[in-house]
């Protein structure tokens, strides 16, 4: 079976060189793996019987059940179970973790996020509603209902988690839990041991980027 690694458009515009750490790891121990930059909206053009690894919930769901005889696992997965990959230690760090849209009925998914945390001695404190009845962090209203009130849902949602900290695996949730005054940190930034940045947050600009860069590829 043929290998490729995607990393996703918003990791590509968020932290490019934070893909290559990955692909670079991934070649060191399944490898030679093919990196794949075509965005799930679009046909992968990939021969079946392809595995996609990613890091975008999005990407794992639309290549999962979009395109024929493509399957797909996430990097998480793979870390998870991994005995080489060098951990960084928080030492007890408590944090609270918003789990992605796609993932909600996807609990292996769910496991190994917090499988990897527990690897990295960051204790969770979990919202109320977390894993399969995790709640949207409000940018999925993005283009449904005014921006003004998407803000707000994304202030509502943060509201919601115990810690300051919390811990995302979706670009655009870093961006919700900034607006809601959480200080969001992606789990490749933890598990590199690299600050999370923010950069563009505002709705319409992080979308218009985002859009721009999902045409283009």
């Amino acid at each position: 079976m043929k290998q490729v690694y995607a990393p996703g458009c918003g990791l590509m515009i968020y932290q490019p060189e934070l893909a290559k750490k990955v692909h670079t790891f991934l070649n060191s121990t399944r490898g030679p793996i093919q990196a794949h930059h075509i965005c799930c909206k679009h046909n992968p053009c990939l021969e079946k019987d392809t595995l996609i690894i990613n890091t975008c919930s999005g990407c794992d769901k639309r290549f999962r059940t979009l395109y024929e005889g493509i399957t797909t696992i996430t990097l998480w997965e793979i870390l998870a179970e991994s005995a080489t990959f060098p951990f960084p230690d928080y030492k007890g760090l408590e944090m609270s973790i918003q789990d992605a849209c796609p993932t909600r009925s996807e609990k292996r998914v769910h496991r190994a996020i917090r499988k990897l945390l527990k690897k990295m001695h960051i204790q969770v404190i979990e919202p109320e509603n977390t894993g399969t009845k995790s709640i949207c962090c409000g940018d999925s209203f993005y283009g449904k209902i005014p921006v003004d009130h998407v803000k707000e849902q994304m202030k509502k949602r943060a509201r919601n988690m115990p810690c300051d900290h919390v811990v995302v695996y979706c670009i655009s949730c870093i961006k919700s839990m900034y607006i809601g005054g959480k200080k969001p940190r992606h789990i490749l930034d933890l598990l590199f041991n690299m600050p999370t940045t923010i950069g563009t947050f505002e709705p319409d600009t992080w979308h218009k980027e985002l859009n721009q860069y999902i045409e283009a590829h």
